[in-house]
């Protein structure tokens, strides 16, 4: 006797076992007698029945393997270091209907800022064949140079142009895409906010990283403005926690009265030591993100980078609902929000004017 294999049968051995779409049930649709080898129809409902129980095992265990592994290279060294971003891109998932362990695997890792370990941990990711990874800050890089097939979804990348990253904001092309935390004004403007607030202030320290190509621009940009608003400004280089002290002791040496620090992954892992030797050397101080303002900046310029955090999330489940990186366009900030730490400006001595307090968005008390 012959039958026709058909779409979603298995054949096994003498018989056809036909599976559902969705995995849920079989269906048995005939019995395929060997030619010649005949079975008795108590042997045969023996066999029928085992299947019948076996499959469904088999269904989930597939529904199971099909469940998307996203990779998360942080660059801190622990998440309790890249609190609260660590817990908005989680939130981000959840608010989608992503389950960490139930219905997505997300592979978290932390490099410490370590280039030797970004790269080893990026290759890591990349032999967990993930269908998605994630790159916050200076990982971005990284995860590109370890792949050219995966996705990528970068966040807070200022310049992912000039990072090597896309090739256009509008359509990134290759393998990456993400959201930028960067906006041309943004180093002027903190500047600005910091002569508001303190008028007095005629030289300002930059706090800058060199090993980030993006921290020429900063410079430019605020040594421009200063020059129209009548304050000098000077750049004060840092690459590891440990070049922090010194840095600030030099400011004090050179006789800066603030201080601005830019967005950066370094900065931000070092925003309580700013905080503190800002604080002890009376430099008051603009920063770039809530997280260096709650640490105890003095004022804050940027963007939400929370918010941020959820949107990566947004952009893995597009991706894993079939959308293509190299047309997703970059997301560059639009939104950008003023805050202001009346403590620290207690502390610092430091009289708030009521019309920047008018303007804020929030005032930490």
């Amino acid at each position: 006797m012959g039958a026709e294999r058909l779409p979603g049968c298995k054949h096994l051995g003498s018989f056809v076992v036909y599976i559902t779409a969705n995995h849920s049930a079989v269906i048995i649709i005939g019995v395929l007698f060997a030619q010649g080898a005949g079975m008795r129809r108590r042997d045969v409902i023996k066999v029928v029945a085992g299947s019948a129980i076996a499959w469904p095992r088999l269904a989930r265990a597939q529904r199971q393997a099909r469940i998307p592994r996203v990779g998360v290279l942080w660059h801190a060294a622990n998440f309790e270091e890249e609190t609260p971003y660590y817990q908005s891109l989680v939130k981000g998932f959840s608010d989608l209907g992503y389950i960490d362990g139930q219905n997505i695997t997300l592979e978290h890792r932390f490099p410490n800022e370590v280039p030797e370990i970004f790269d080893k941990m990026a290759a890591e990711l990349v032999s967990l064949n993930c269908d998605v990874l994630v790159g916050a800050g200076a990982a971005g890089p990284h995860l590109k140079q370890a792949t050219k097939t995966i996705p990528i979804v970068f966040m807070f990348i200022p310049d992912p142009i000039g990072a090597g990253l896309v090739e256009s904001i509008a359509r990134p092309g290759g393998n990456v895409t993400g959201l930028s935390n960067f906006s041309v004004q943004l180093s002027a403007k903190r500047l600005q906010y910091l002569k508001e607030i303190v008028p007095t202030v005629t030289r300002v320290g930059l706090l800058i990283n060199p090993n980030v190509k993006i921290s020429n621009l900063y410079v430019k940009e605020a040594m421009e403005f200063g020059y129209k608003i009548g304050v000098e400004t000077q750049s004060f280089e840092v690459r590891s926690l440990s070049d922090f002290e010194p840095a600030f002791d030099a400011m004090v040496k050179a006789g800066m009265q603030g201080v601005v620090a830019n967005g950066e992954s370094l900065i931000f892992q070092a925003r309580k030591v700013i905080a503190d030797l800002a604080l002890a050397r009376s430099l008051p101080s603009c920063v770039y993100v809530r997280e260096l303002l709650e640490a105890g900046g003095l004022i804050s310029y940027g963007v939400d980078q929370r918010a941020m955090a959820r949107r990566a999330a947004v952009y893995v489940d597009r991706i894993l609902k079939g959308e293509k990186p190299a047309e997703l366009p970059v997301e560059q900030p639009t939104k950008f929000e003023l805050l202001i730490n009346l403590k620290t400006a207690d502390a610092l001595g430091v009289t708030v004017p009521p019309t920047l307090i008018a303007i804020a968005d929030e005032v930490i008390e």
